[in-house]
């Protein structure tokens, strides 16, 4: 027998004045006036016969609706009609009624009383429902959580592998293309098996959280029933969810490769391996050599291969050209070109260069400045100025940096003072690309005040940029990743980062004008050495020839100095 009790009813215990709210039978939809005490039913008069009658082998104590009794339900027993449960067989764990223990099936069987199976239930049910909230649930969070992340990193590893095989490409000759397709087919493969494996488990701990949360609404809502059969149904899940599922281990493949020059070219992942015999070594461009990465590795010990002397006193700034020329330029409005030998082959006078550090060089190699006064960003051709960009309305031009992708990298000033706004404009030729200013919060990532931004962007689009304060580092989207405050290179005078530039490893290069010398960072801002103790004083002007090779400027004596480092 099963006996619900109306929601109206449930409602109408709430209320200050049951005459506030109507009471309906629970056999049709007329006021109820008569209350079963016994099956805990709400009653009109029209029904109460269709009651006695539908359970007459019952006893029912129907009482007028304002004198019920709200009391446990017990139900009819099995065995013997007419006659209500009292007790719970511990033997059978079955309701029982007095003539069951008697003379009945269940005689000699240990019982309790069904109220106190009813308490014992209950206390199970809150416990169970505690601890799946308190700590299973939370428990699958953090799992989920975690293996979310998991798949962002296996993601990111993915296409760490697809960008590693399209930069190597470039190295090996086009007949050798069938190579790269295997190779990008197998690591696609090779990472969804992970990635398929991954989300089959991430769906696994969402589905059994879904489910845990809809038996923890069961039992919320049981574990305030006083029917003793719903209640008695109970079956805890609990050992079930503790057990918690075994999650798998990955298995990433790594491409590896050997370009080493003179040697066998040969690259490896996953068992499959293609080798090239390199008759000759190719000669380079200054971008691919940029763009290519594995090519090698930090020297123990660096080189200063040439000090070249120079007519810029105080030195600025330094944009190589090529592997054995750059442009220099210091307070004045000439900007000179000079040899490794530290011949002069020309200069090239602008209209202003009252931003001294606002001086870059195209992939074409032309020569680009900014104009403080005028707002605009020029270009040289032919030896004639003309202007590329107009600074938008209140803001003026600063520092340059020329991408690898063709795009124009510029630093905009707000207002003179010391309370100048500073942001980053990326343009394509004279449109707007993307704006660099904020973290999404509307916080500055730049710090306030008339200085100048230092950038360089890397090979994976990250744009790596000196405040005078520190190396921030952006991605593509313009979200701050990595902010590098000097403090793991440990040195004496406070970190005072410049020029900035990035290198065909990814690596990120900074002067430190207080400390004389370099700071390397790997492209995640992790700090891997100094370069110091080369006789660089006050290093302003930094730049990356198509050898790889730095070429450093010392802002009082003017120098450059020429440094391998890989």
């Amino acid at each position: 027998m099963s006996v619900r009790i109306s929601k109206d009813y449930l409602k109408s215990t709430k209320s200050t004045s049951w005459a506030q709210d109507v009471i309906t039978c629970d056999l049709c939809d007329k006021a109820a006036q008569q209350f079963c005490n016994s099956c805990q039913v709400s009653l009109c008069d029209n029904c109460v016969k269709k009651h006695r009658d539908e359970f007459q082998s019952l006893i029912h104590e129907i009482v007028p609706f304002l004198e019920r009794k709200i009391q446990l339900v017990f139900p009819e027993c099995r065995e013997h009609s007419g006659q209500r449960c009292e007790v719970n067989c511990k033997k059978c764990n079955i309701p029982v009624c007095i003539k069951c223990i008697g003379l009945g099936p269940h005689k000699g069987h240990d019982v309790e009383e069904l109220t106190e199976t009813h308490e014992n239930k209950i206390r199970k049910i809150k416990s169970d429902t505690e601890e799946i909230k308190a700590k299973i649930i939370p428990k699958y969070q953090n799992e989920d959580q975690n293996i979310g992340n998991t798949i962002l990193k296996t993601k990111s590893k993915i296409d760490d592998i697809g960008k590693e095989s399209k930069k190597l490409r470039k190295l090996w000759h086009q007949e050798v293309d069938t190579i790269f397709d295997k190779i990008d087919s197998l690591s696609k493969s090779l990472g969804e098996e992970n990635l398929n494996a991954l989300q089959g488990y991430h769906n696994k701990i969402r589905n059994l959280i879904s489910e845990m949360y809809k038996i923890v609404k069961q039992n919320e809502k049981l574990s305030t029933s006083n029917s003793l059969s719903e209640v008695n149904k109970y079956q805890s899940k609990l050992n079930e969810y503790q057990d918690f599922p075994r999650r798998m281990d990955l298995k990433f493949p790594l491409l590896a490769s050997n370009i080493d020059k003179g040697k066998e070219l040969s690259m490896e992942i996953g068992g499959f391996r293609a080798t090239l015999k390199q008759m000759s070594q190719p000669i380079l461009s200054t971008d691919v050599s940029r763009l290519t990465t594995g090519i090698g590795k930090l020297m123990d010990k660096v080189r200063v291969i040439a000090t070249i002397p120079t007519p810029c006193i105080p030195l600025w700034g330094v944009a190589c050209e090529g592997e054995s020329e750059a442009l220099i330029h210091g307070v004045d409005e000439t900007i000179t070109r000079i040899d490794i030998h530290g011949g002069v082959k020309d200069t090239v006078n602008t209209t202003r260069l009252d931003w001294s550090d606002g001086v870059s060089v195209t992939r074409g190699r032309e020569l680009m400045y900014s104009d403080y006064v005028s707002k605009t960003v020029n270009i040289v051709r032919d030896g004639k100025s003309t202007t590329l960009i107009t600074a938008p309305k209140g803001w003026r031009p600063g520092t340059l940096c020329c991408t690898r992708s063709g795009d124009i990298l510029v630093h905009m000033c707000a207002n003179i003072g010391p309370q100048a706004e500073n942001k980053i404009i990326r343009y394509h030729g004279q449109n707007i690309k993307q704006e660099i200013c904020n973290d999404g919060r509307g916080n500055p990532i730049f710090k306030d005040g008339f200085y100048p931004l230092y950038m360089s962007e890397n090979n994976n689009g990250d744009v790596c940029v000196s405040d005078g304060n520190a190396v921030i580092v952006v991605d593509k989207t313009g979200r701050v990743r990595i902010r590098y405050d000097g403090t793991p290179a440990r040195k004496e005078e406070s970190f005072d980062p410049r020029y900035i530039v990035t290198d065909a490893l990814s690596q990120i290069i900074v002067t430190d004008f207080n400390n004389n010398c370099l700071h390397i960072l790997d492209q995640n801002g992790q700090f891997l050495r100094c370069v110091d103790n080369y006789g660089l004083q006050q290093p302003m002007g930094l730049s990356v020839d198509s050898e790889g090779r730095l070429w450093v400027g010392s802002f009082e004596s003017g120098e450059i100095k020429v440094i391998e480092y890989l």
